[in-house]
């Protein structure tokens, strides 16, 4: 008897270990690039090694364990850094874990995330635009989510950061190439929680058609805690992109405006990206921001190469020109290497 409860606590060990099996990983891209720097507006050129020329350099860990029935839990743990200096985070106040800092249950259902994640905007503007996510040399990028703080006055149309703490996600499963995600961040402000930023965006993978797009309400700024923005902000975009094998075209609209003001910026965006050769690809992207109420408008154009040493490592060369309104022009150009491990 005593040799059966032996053999079956055993056999119950190993099907519980077969079922609860998990993984952890060490995660992360760096890129550096060399470089000279003006943006429109700028009063002189800087000439500069930068972190970040075609993706924010990021390291961290991830996590997943199989729970059995085809429930699985994960966890993300993920972190900016400035490889030019060994600073931690995108810019000085950046909190530690802002790229990543969840955890989430998914199955036949579809996932539910807790933590910090990506906001509703980030991901359709990366895929549907030829530079991803380069937050220097991509236009789309630029317009939407990085500030000039030169005098021209020109802000982000993005309501609220790239990532969003304090959420909570419902991601769809697929059907047939199509998929979504339904977020809400808590604004946690003391005295009115009715402030939260609400979102929701998609994606359809058919072959060589990629459809996406996003919309955002938002009250509560990012990263970290949060803070109320003194106003409602709603944007939305769609963007789609079609690949024909000899090009793959991109094109996007969209427009932002705060309920505090009548002015409203449309953002429109040309792209396409050109196969050369089996390991490179040249880049190109237009994209024009209009403000309707002051009549300014910024126009931001980059001509690029990427080149693949390996399926980890590429090389690229970027030149861009930035043009805002009764502003000084600004052309730049780098040079950089992106390593994924």
């Amino acid at each position: 008897m005593k040799k059966n409860l032996i053999a079956l606590s055993a056999a119950l060990l190993c099907a519980a270990g077969a079922h609860a099996q998990s993984s952890v990983q060490l995660t992360g891209l760096s890129d550096a690039y060399v470089g000279s720097m003006k943006m429109a507006g700028d009063a002189d050129r800087r000439s500069v090694v930068n972190s970040g020329g075609l993706t924010t350099s990021w390291f961290g860990f991830k996590g997943t364990e199989d729970l059995g029935g085809g429930l699985k839990a994960s966890f993300q743990l993920t972190s900016f850094l400035q490889v030019d200096t060994g600073t931690q985070g995108r810019f000085t106040g950046d909190t530690f874990f802002s790229r990543d800092a969840n955890v989430s249950l998914s199955g036949d259902f579809g996932s539910v995330l807790l933590g910090r994640w990506m906001s509703p905007n980030f991901l359709p503007s990366v895929v549907g635009n030829p530079l991803g996510d380069s937050f220097t040399f991509s236009p789309l990028i630029l317009h939407m989510n990085v500030p000039l703080f030169n005098g021209t006055g020109w802000a982000a149309t993005t309501p609220a950061d790239t990532g969003w703490s304090n959420q909570i996600v419902y991601s769809t499963p697929k059907f047939g190439g199509f998929s979504a995600n339904i977020q809400y961040q808590f604004g946690e402000q003391a005295g009115n929680n009715g402030r939260k930023n609400v979102g929701a965006n998609f994606f359809y993978f058919g072959g060589p058609l990629t459809l996406t797009g996003f919309y955002e309400r938002d009250q509560i700024a990012n990263p970290g805690q949060g803070a109320y923005l003194g106003t409602t902000k709603k944007d939305w975009m769609l963007l789609g992109a079609y690949d024909f094998g000899v090009v793959k075209p991109f094109l996007s609209y969209g427009e932002a405006k705060a309920d505090n003001t009548d002015n409203k910026a449309k953002t429109m965006q040309i792209g396409a990206s050109v196969p050369v050769g089996p390991s490179g690809k040249v880049l190109v992207e237009w994209v024009k921001t209009e403000m309707t109420q002051t009549d300014i408008d910024r126009k931001t154009f980059t001509l690029g190469y990427d080149h693949f040493l390996s399926k980890r490592t590429d090389v690229y060369a970027m030149l861009m020109n930035d043009r805002i309104t009764s502003r000084s022009t600004g052309n730049s150009i780098g040079l950089g290497i992106r390593h994924r491990f």
